[in-house]
C-alpha cells in the first residue's frame, strides 16, 4: 500500500516542504534509506545522512533547517520520534489479523474462546479458561487452567500462562515469557529448604507489553500485580507479591524482589536491582545496574551505582574513583614526609 506526503501529513499534523505527491511503501533508517521509503531525523548526529539520503520522505522537527540542498521531500512535525511512532502503529494496526484454530491446538471443551482470534498449533488450552476475542496466541502458547485473558492480547511462541493468573486486554506477551510461575518462597530446615506452597496469582493489568523470557511470579498469597500500561524488556525478573505501578518501564536483566512496591511512571536502566520489601516513589529513574537496597521516598528522584545514590553525587564520585591510585600515592607520599619531620623534631628536642 502506497501513501503520499500529502496523506502522512494529514495523519500526523505534519506541513510538507518538496512534492506532495512522493510516495512511500515502507519504512528505513534515514542512513540505509531507499527510493519508496520514509525515515525520519530526530537526532543532530545524524544530521549529515539527510543530505544524501535515497528516502522520498523524511520527517524532520519544526525547527530543522538544512544547511545545504535536500534532494528529499520533508514533512516537518513538532516532534519527529513521535510522529514515526504514530506511524509505525497506523501502519501495525492496518495488517490483515490472522483468524482460525488450528485443527492441531489442543482446547479443553470448558474453556471460552471469543470470536475472531487465532490459535495456532500446538496451543494448549486447560479447562475453565477464558480467552477473549480478537487474540492471537502464536504456536506452543500454554494457558493453565482458569486463567483468564482479555480480548485483542497478542501472545507470542512458548509463552505460560500458569492456572488462575489473569492477564487484561491489548497486552503483548513476547516469546518464552512466563507469567504465575512459583515465586522463590522457601524455609530452611536442619533437612534443607522447605518448598512455601506459592497460592496466590499473578495479574497482568491492560496495555502491558512484556518482552522476551521475562518472568512475573504468582504471590505466596493475594497477588502480584503489573498495572496498566507497564513496559517490560527481555529477560526481566518480577518477584512475588510486587507491585508495578502503572506506565513504568523496564530495560532488560531488571530484577525485582519480593514485596516490593514500585511507583508510576517510573523508568529502570539495564540490570537495575531492588531489594525486597522496598517503596519506590513515583516517577524514579535508576540508572543501569543500579543497586537499591531500600526504600526510594523521594518522587522523581534518579539514582545510580550500587548501593544507589544520587545521580549527580554518583558521577562526581565515579570521577573521583578513577584518580585513586594517583590519589594513594600522594597520600603515602605525604605520610612519609611527615614521618621524616617528626623525626627530625624530635632529633632537635
Amino acid at each position: 500500500m502506497e501513501f503520499t506526503a500529502q496523506m502522512i501529513a494529514g495523519l500526523i499534523g505534519g506541513t510538507v516542504v518538496g512534492d506532495p505527491e512522493a510516495k512511500v511503501n515502507n519504512f528505513a533508517k534515514i542512513e540505509e534509506g531507499k527510493p519508496g521509503c520514509i525515515s525520519f531525523l530526530a537526532n543532530d548526529k545524524y544530521e549529515q545522512y539527510i543530505y544524501g539520503t535515497e528516502s522520498s520522505i523524511v520527517l524532520v522537527n519544526d525547527n530543522f533547517e538544512p544547511k545545504q540542498e535536500i534532494k528529499t521531500t520533508l514533512i516537518k512535525v513538532p516532534n519527529a520520534r513521535e510522529a514515526v511512532a504514530n506511524l509505525l502503529q497506523i501502519y501495525e494496526s492496518m495488517k490483515p489479523k490472522r483468524e482460525g484454530i488450528s485443527d492441531v491446538a489442543f482446547i479443553h471443551p470448558s474453556a471460552k474462546i471469543g470470536e475472531k482470534c487465532y490459535i495456532g498449533p500446538f496451543v494448549a488450552i486447560a479447562e475453565g479458561v477464558e480467552i477473549g476475542e480478537g487474540c492471537v496466541l502464536h504456536p506452543h502458547v500454554t494457558i493453565g487452567r482458569n486463567a483468564k485473558v482479555g480480548a485483542n492480547t497478542e501472545i507470542y511462541s512458548n509463552a505460560v500462562i500458569y492456572h488462575d493468573c489473569q492477564v487484561g486486554n491489548r497486552c503483548v506477551l513476547h516469546a518464552g515469557c512466563v507469567i504465575g510461575a512459583d515465586g522463590f518462597g522457601f524455609e530452611p530446615t536442619e533437612e534443607g529448604y522447605k518448598k512455601i506452597p506459592q497460592i496466590g496469582i499473578a495479574i497482568i493489568e491492560d496495555d502491558v507489553e512484556i518482552g522476551a523470557n521475562a518472568c512475573v511470579d504468582r504471590a505466596t498469597m493475594g497477588a502480584t500485580i503489573v498495572r496498566r500500561g507497564v513496559k517490560i524488556d527481555n529477560l526481566v525478573q518480577v518477584a512475588h507479591n510486587v507491585e508495578v505501578g502503572s506506565h513504568t518501564v523496564m530495560s532488560a536483566q531488571v530484577g525485582i524482589a519480593g514485596s516490593t512496591k514500585i511507583g508510576e511512571w517510573c523508568m529502570f536502566g539495564g540490570q537495575v536491582g531492588i531489594a525486597g520489601h522496598a517503596m519506590i516513589a513515583n516517577r524514579v529513574m535508576a540508572g543501569a545496574q543500579a543497586g537499591i537496597p531500600n526504600s526510594i521516598k523521594k518522587e522523581g528522584a534518579a539514582v545510580q551505582g550500587t548501593p544507589a545514590i544520587e545521580g549527580r553525587n554518583f558521577w562526581k564520585s565515579s570521577a573521583i574513583v578513577k584518580n585513586l591510585p594517583e590519589m594513594w600515592a600522594d597520600v603515602n607520599q605525604m605520610k612519609k614526609e611527615i614521618r621524616m619531620l617528626k623525626e627530625q623534631l624530635a632529633e632537635k628536642q
